[in-house]
């Protein structure tokens, strides 16, 4: 089961928060070891997305690519 926890800062430490319903889901208790095989840190793209900007439109840059280029016709 895929599941997110967040890591949070204790002092000098960081902490993993686990979600209520993994954690009753494992009967997980305060004190209880437990071992994370697959860790993965997921990436959070959404603040880089809609901040490029291009001056020019998709089709100008498309024709600005396509410059210099001659077109073949096979016979």
């Amino acid at each position: 089961m895929a599941s997110g926890a967040k890591v949070r800062r204790w002092g000098n430490s960081l902490g993993i928060v686990l979600p209520k319903k993994l954690v009753e889901e494992w009967h997980i208790k305060e004190g209880d070891k437990v071992s994370i095989p697959n860790l993965i840190k997921v990436a959070d793209l959404s603040d880089i997305f809609g901040k490029v900007k291009f001056k020019e439109s998709a089709q100008e840059l498309k024709d600005e690519g396509r410059k210099g280029w001659k077109e073949k016709r096979f016979s």
